[in-house]
């Protein structure tokens, strides 16, 4: 069992959202996968909060695929259940960042999945490339230097 400390640091963006009957498996719960279809909903609403959205960034040129994941599930959640997603990001280099998340059941606060995705920064031919200065400066004032 891994131990991966996923905190939340200022600025945390929240959202919610009801788990579709299709996001459930044969068990009446929500699929193992869709987690990371929610840690998106909370990624794209954060950077369209406090940096700018993924489809501006797009227009630059730029694209922000993941590159790496880590969930961790405590809980399950079901058909119908209303999930609070908290969001906030941290600077990893230059052309990288990394967005933990967590996700709770809304009516109790019980947390049911923790996680991360890393992003990187890379052009429309899929190489690395750093994006413009300005866009860079609105990513770090959002964004936390990695714990020590």
């Amino acid at each position: 069992m891994s131990s991966l400390k996923i905190s939340l640091i200022d600025p945390v963006h929240t959202c919610t959202c009801r788990v579709l009957y299709g996001d459930t498996d044969a068990g009446g719960v929500v699929y193992n996968a869709n987690y990371l279809r929610y840690f998106e909903q909370g990624r794209s609403a954060f950077m369209r909060e406090n940096v700018l959205s993924y489809k501006a960034i797009e227009d630059m040129g730029f694209i922000l695929p993941v590159v790496e994941s880590y969930l961790r599930y405590k809980a399950p959640a079901g058909y119908d259940d209303l999930l609070t997603i908290k969001t906030s990001m941290q600077q990893i280099s230059a052309v990288s960042w990394r967005f933990n998340h967590h996700i709770l059941l809304s009516d109790s606060n019980k947390l049911l999945v923790k996680g991360f995705t890393v992003h990187a920064s890379v052009n429309r031919k899929g190489k690395l490339s750093k994006m413009p200065a300005e866009l860079i400066d609105k990513f770090n004032r959002v964004s936390s230097p990695p714990p020590i």
